[in-house]
């Protein structure tokens, strides 16, 4: 058991939050026996319908596109995604508002309160008052994202009434596995049986499919059971019974959303019995879904990008959506990253399009050094054709140094893509003086 001293009546969010990191031995850890016992003890029901949403990539995106239809369409929803990029209360939405600190300390009381001697992490902990603060705000549909993997996360406790999975890629490896067939299997693990499984990755693991057929869910395949068709003014989506036409495209930008929305479309054409949505909340939700972030674009000049992508699949969407853009002269990387990613294979996907990386170093056991990454990426840096420059490698102490170093170096018609982790954005975002 922790020493730490339980916080007082009089403890701040911020107090809380550093006693959380405390509690438990390590920051993960696999399994759902603990955090079930003590939503047992806290008599966690969720009387709304349930979304869960996991996948490598585009689950926040999903999430996002998912929440802003159901307000549009009236519903009272509540948002649990992670992690956050500046404030800890990003985290908790309920009906489009970000929770207050006073009402993440009550139910910060109420799970220390009801814990006893069980040791729970981070995540387990505030994932368990999330779910309480829901469960008590009177609402008509949850939207949760899954944490990591799906199997033993901790978010995972809840029965989905209708489960996406929205792609399928290597990521934290360590903990799912090295596989896309090990990655399939856990996050399948928050299907349920009979009830909708939307899988959105275009070719889905053979292990998923499988766990599918094994517990009985009513499996949804992209490209089989639902579907999106566009040209440059607008889009379709075409499910099992409906069609939704004439759609404008998602305000989150990129190649992918369209993936992304087609998979909310299928989860809301599932329950629609239950929870109808008009074509109008549709149109209106998806022009104000808003995820800071994922291939966002600042106002101004020079163009300046933020995207969180930090796996060689997600480098791959952000190549393609840079690729997409107008043209720009030269591209300035800002570029932050933990050590227990795949670094050479993000760096791959971005190939030449990069003319300067600015190396940024991140904190914490995770992190690494500017000097450290920028040897790193010098040496996973693809050949230089003949007669061609290779790029500049440069190393800073942190994003927000490396940020102000590219802002020197770039010109009016330049861009600078930040990129590589959630911490590098967060930091540069900060630096901005902006809320995400």
């Amino acid at each position: 058991m922790s020493s730490v001293r339980t916080p007082d009546a009089s403890a701040s969010l911020s107090d809380w939050l550093q006693y959380l990191e405390s509690i438990h031995a390590t920051a993960i850890d696999m399994g759902l026996d603990r955090v079930r016992e003590v939503a047992a003890r806290l008599g966690l029901e969720l009387n709304a319908m349930k979304f869960v949403v996991g996948g490598t990539n585009g689950k926040g995106s999903t999430c996002a596109m998912l929440e802003s239809i159901l307000l549009a369409a009236g519903y009272k929803v509540g948002l649990y995604s992670s992690p956050h990029l500046i404030d800890f209360n990003e985290r908790a939405r309920i009906n489009g508002q970000i929770a207050t600190d006073e009402a993440l300390i009550e139910q910060f009381q109420a799970v220390e309160a009801a814990r006893g001697d069980v040791s729970l992490t981070y995540f387990e902990f505030t994932t368990l008052a999330i779910l309480r603060l829901f469960s008590q705000s009177r609402l008509d549909a949850v939207v949760l994202e899954v944490g990591l993997g799906g199997r033993l996360d901790a978010v995972n406790i809840v029965d989905a009434d209708c489960a996406i999975v929205t792609s399928v890629d290597l990521d934290h490896t360590d903990w799912l596995g090295d596989t896309r067939e090990k990655i399939g299997f856990e996050k399948a693990h928050i299907y349920r049986a009979g009830r909708p499984a939307i899988c959105s990755d275009p070719a889905p693991p053979q292990s998923l499919l499988d766990y599918v057929a094994e517990i009985g869910a009513d499996l949804w395949l992209f490209g089989r059971d639902f579907n999106y068709s566009g040209d440059r003014q607008q889009w379709a989506y075409g499910g099992r019974g409906q069609r939704r036409n004439s759609l404008a495209y998602p305000a989150l930008r990129g190649a992918n959303q369209l993936l992304n929305a087609s998979a909310a479309l299928a989860a809301l054409e599932s329950v629609r019995d239950r929870l109808p949505v008009p074509q109008q909340a549709v149109r209106l939700g998806l022009l104000q879904a808003s995820l800071p972030g994922r291939f966002q674009i600042l106002p101004g000049q020079p163009t300046i990008i933020l995207d969180v992508a930090h796996n060689p699949h997600a480098a791959a969407v952000l190549a393609q959506n840079l690729d997409n853009m107008s043209f720009h002269p030269y591209t300035h990387a800002v570029f932050g990253m933990l050590n227990d990613k795949d670094l050479a294979g993000v760096v791959a996907k971005l190939g030449t399009r990069v003319d300067y990386w600015y190396c940024a170093g991140l904190p914490g056991p995770r992190g690494t050094t500017g000097e450290a990454l920028a040897e790193q990426v010098a040496a996973a840096l693809p050949p230089v054709p003949a007669g061609g420059e290779s790029p500049g490698v440069s190393a800073y102490a942190d994003p927000a140094q490396a940020f102000a170093a590219a802002r020197e170096r770039v010109g009016e018609n330049d861009r600078i893509v930040v990129f590589g982790s959630f911490l590098t954005v967060a930091s540069v975002l900060q630096a901005l003086g902006r809320k995400a």
